[in-house]
């Protein structure tokens, strides 16, 4: 099974003759093939690439199952008379990537052919259960990113700054293979580390915790992981919120399994932090999916639809937090994934004990 066919299955089973597929993540991701610039039309049982001259060598030696196309003239007048020889009548579209702009040229262009949304919810359902080669490689981006880890152990000094940081384990991550980091890299110590999403600054590390959220892209898959380390040596404040943190998670890994409702188990993380007394110190998700995307579905969140479960071939973070405001955060976070026999693997490999620097 590839990834166009259990598309094309579900094209099937809907109201729309074709599809078409213009973000450039969902494009690779149904073709394999990485470029920036051309359609993909897809029937329940045809599929064609569009590409202009600089991609069409390269499409046409590494893309399977699909038609490679030049087309003579602009992209959406051959996607046209494409649709209009296969009898298309209703298109389903990227309603959630589209812009207004490019869906308005688009109508524009399909005279006689309904637009319809649909495509975007399908791939989206679809992503979120990895076939087994994805899962290689999601492992391989995130054994990448647990060597930068322990590489960055061996960097980490008072001399050095946060953006210091951040660039080391960049450039350590493509180093060792990665094709580009899976998102913007963050490294905020002392104060800014209350802040769960802060930017690395050009100062250098603040006594106190260091938060570190980095992630390796090989292959077009993404890899996620938070490890916090302390600059200098642990308060007992610091140790309890340190511990709190690392037992809700352990906990929630733990408790984990098929089947289990999305909700309950960032209720099993977040009871563990709220008993602690820090409840309102935790705003965002246990988790979030991750794969081509750096976050996708499913979602572990006490606002999860109630009848939303883990299940095979789910990849997920499992990453609370406690972030005193003004004074400092921390966070811990592993990527795991329920596998085919319904077993679950966790990927990451970095230590967590409190480590002191």
């Amino acid at each position: 099974m590839t990834q166009l066919s259990r598309f094309q299955s579900a094209l099937a089973s809907t109201d729309a003759d074709a599809a078409i597929i213009s973000s450039e993540l969902n494009i690779r991701y149904l073709c394999g093939f990485d470029y920036t610039d051309g359609y993909l039309l897809i029937f329940p049982h045809k599929a064609y690439l569009l590409a202009d001259f600089r991609y069409i060598e390269a499409a046409r030696a590494c893309v399977k199952d699909f038609e490679v196309i030049m087309p003579d003239c602009d992209m959406l007048t051959a996607l046209y008379e494409l649709l209009r020889q296969g009898g298309a009548l209703t298109v389903s579209i990227e309603d959630a990537s589209l812009s207004c702009a490019q869906f308005t040229k688009m109508s524009e262009k399909m005279s006689g052919i309904t637009l319809a949304t649909g495509a975007s919810e399908m791939l989206r359902t679809q992503r979120a259960v990895k076939l087994p080669y994805e899962l290689e490689l999601i492992d391989k981006a995130q054994r990448i990113t647990d060597a930068a880890f322990e590489h960055i152990l061996g960097f980490i000094s008072p001399s050095v700054t946060e953006r210091d940081v951040a660039l080391e384990l960049e450039f350590f991550m493509r180093r060792m293979g990665a094709e580009s980091t899976a998102f913007d890299t963050i490294a905020v110590s002392g104060k800014s580390s209350s802040l769960p999403h802060g930017v690395p600054a050009d100062k250098k590390l603040s006594h106190g915790f260091l938060t570190m959220d980095f992630g390796a892209k090989y292959m077009g898959y993404c890899s996620d992981m938070t490890r916090t380390v302390v600059i200098g040596k642990a308060d007992d404040e610091m140790k309890k919120v340190y511990n709190t943190v690392l037992s809700a998670q352990r906990a929630a890994l733990e408790k984990i399994h098929e089947r289990i409702l999305c909700r309950e188990a960032d209720r099993i993380a977040r009871d563990i932090i709220t008993d602690a007394g820090f409840g309102k110190c935790f705003g965002h998700s246990l988790g979030h999916g991750v794969g081509m995307y750096i976050h996708e579905s499913p979602s572990l969140s006490q606002r999860a639809d109630g009848d939303s479960v883990l299940c095979r071939g789910n990849v997920v973070t499992v990453e609370p937090g406690i972030y005193l405001e003004g004074k400092y955060g921390c966070r811990i976070e592993d990527m795991i994934a329920i596998d085919e026999s319904g077993n679950v693997l966790n990927f990451t490999q970095s230590p967590k004990e409190l480590l002191e620097l």
